[in-house]
C-alpha cells in the first residue's frame, strides 16, 4: 500500500472494522444462494502528506456497477441543498446561456436539473448506468464514463471546457485522486471555478463518524490535504465553506493557480483550526478505534436489552453508513427485523452482509415499532419529521452515532 497522493509507503493504521461486503452491494433473494464477497475495511493515514485512506482491496469498477442503487433525489433536504447551491453559484459566477457547467458524478440529475431549468448549458459525467438513465430522463446530457485526465482531454477536444466544475461527494470515491484532480485542471477554463463538497475529516474524528468508512470511499479529506493535492497540479483553493450536510462537510472553491481570484480569509482560518485540532499530527488518530468500539458496544447492548424485554426494533435508511455499522457490530435480522427505505431501487432487496430485508416506509403505519433506529443519522431530523405520526403509537427514535440517543 502506497499513498494515493504522494506515493509514500510509510503509514499508520488507526481503524480496523474487520471484513465487510461493499456497502452498496444490495442482494435479492437469489443472491442468498451465492457466495458473498467480503473485503477488509481499514483506515490508514499517510505519515508524509497526512491523507487518510482505505487500504486497497477493491476497485471502482467493482463498486460502481450497473446495479448501483444510491439515488440522490431520495432525500428532500439534499434536493433543497442542491437548489440553493445552484442559485448561489449562478449569481456568484454570473452564469448564463453562454456558460458551460459540468458535474462529475451527476447521479440521477438531482442538481443539474436546476441548471437545465435556468437555461444554463450543462452536462453530467456519471458511470453508473442506473442513475445515468434517470438523469437523462430529465433532459440532462450524460457522459457515461469514469472521470480522469484522459477523459478530460477527450472532452476539451470536443470543445467542452468548463466555466464551472462541480463534484459533490465524489472526491472521496476516487481511487486515483491525482489523475482526477489533474483532469479538473485540464477541463477548467482559464477563469473557471471548481466546487467540491466532501465530508470533513475533522468532523469524522470529532464525532466518531466511523460508519462513514466504507469501500466506496477511498480517501477522507481535510482542507490541508486537498490544498496539497490542488497545488501539486497547479490549482488553488480560494474559498472554503463549512456545511452541515453529511455530519459536517466542506465546500471548497478552486481555480487555476494563476487566477486573478484572491484567496479569501476562510481558507487560512480553517487551515489554522485544523492545525489546532491536531489534524496535522498522528496523535489524534491513536484513540479512534476505542471510540468506534464504544459506539458498537453501546448499540449492541441496547438491541440485546430491547430483545430481552420484548420490544421491537426496526431500522430506517438502507444507507451505506448503516451497513458499515451493522456489519461491524454483527447485527442480523434477529435484532432488527427489517429496514425501511424510500428508494424504490432498494425495496425488496436485502442489506449486504446482515441480510436484513428492505421494505417501503409505509409499513410503519400498520406496524409501528417500539424503536426506530435511524441509520443515516445525518438525515435524522428529516426522517423524524416525515414520520412524526409514530409518536401517537409510542415509537421512540434511536441514533447510534456519535453516541446512543433515544428520543420521542
Amino acid at each position: 500500500m502506497v499513498c494515493r497522493h504522494c506515493g509514500n509507503q510509510e503509514h499508520t493504521s488507526f481503524l480496523d472494522l474487520g471484513y465487510a461486503p461493499p456497502s452498496n452491494a444490495y442482494l435479492d433473494e437469489s443472491g442468498l444462494n451465492k457466495p458473498e464477497i467480503y473485503f477488509p475495511l481499514r483506515l490508514i493515514v499517510c505519515n508524509e502528506c497526512m491523507l487518510v485512506q482505505t487500504e486497497d482491496f477493491t476497485d471502482a469498477e467493482e463498486l460502481f456497477d450497473d446495479s448501483y442503487a444510491y439515488f440522490s433525489s431520495t432525500s428532500s433536504s439534499w434536493l433543497a441543498h442542491a437548489e440553493k447551491y445552484t442559485n448561489e453559484i449562478s449569481q456568484l459566477l454570473s452564469l448564463n446561456s453562454s456558460s458551460n457547467v459540468v458535474e462529475i458524478a451527476a447521479n440521477d440529475g438531482y442538481l443539474l436539473k436546476n441548471f437545465v431549468k435556468a437555461g444554463i448549458p450543462c452536462f453530467g459525467i456519471e458511470p453508473t448506468q442506473s442513475t445515468a438513465r434517470a438523469a437523462e430522463a430529465l433532459g440532462i446530457p450524460i457522459v457515461k464514463k469514469f472521470f480522469d485526465k484522459n477523459l478530460a482531454k477527450n472532452l476539451i477536444e470536443k470543445g467542452q471546457k468548463a466555466d464551472l466544475i462541480i463534484g459533490n461527494n465524489v472526491y472521496a470515491h476516487v481511487p486515483d485522486v491525482n489523475s482526477f484532480t489533474e483532469g479538473m485542471k485540464i477541463l477548467l477554463k482559464p477563469d473557471g471555478c471548481i466546487t467540491l463538497e466532501f465530508p470533513h475529516l475533522m468532523k469524522l474524528l470529532e464525532y466518531t463518524q466511523f460508519d462513514t468508512v466504507y469501500h466506496e470511499h477511498f480517501s477522507y479529506y481535510s482542507l490541508h490535504t486537498v490544498d496539497r493535492i490542488f497545488k501539486s497540479v497547479g490549482l488553488r483553493v480560494w474559498r472554503v465553506e463549512q456545511l452541515k450536510s453529511h455530519g459536517g462537510s466542506l465546500r471548497i472553491y478552486g481555480c487555476h493557480e494563476y487566477s486573478d481570484r484572491q484567496t479569501e480569509e476562510s481558507v487560512e482560518n480553517l487551515l489554522l483550526v485544523e492545525v489546532e485540532s491536531g489534524l496535522e499530527k498522528l496523535e489524534i488518530y491513536s484513540h479512534f478505534q476505542k471510540l468506534a468500539d464504544n459506539v458498537k458496544n453501546n448499540l449492541l447492548t441496547f438491541l440485546l436489552e430491547a430483545k430481552a424485554s420484548g420490544k421491537s426494533v426496526v431500522g430506517y435508511g438502507a444507507a451505506a453508513k448503516g451497513n458499515t455499522l451493522l456489519n461491524y457490530a454483527g447485527i442480523k435480522s434477529d435484532l432488527i427485523k427489517f429496514v425501511c427505505d424510500a428508494a424504490a431501487s432498494k425495496q425488496g432487496k436485502l442489506l449486504p452482509g446482515s441480510h436484513i430485508p428492505i421494505v417501503g416506509p409505509e409499513i410503519l403505519k400498520s406496524q409501528p415499532p417500539d424503536y426506530l433506529l435511524i441509520l443515516p443519522w445525518n438525515l435524522a431530523s428529516e426522517i423524524k419529521q416525515q414520520h412524526s405520526y409514530l409518536a401517537t403509537s409510542g415509537t421512540k427514535f434511536v441514533i447510534a452515532v456519535p453516541e446512543l440517543n433515544v428520543s420521542t
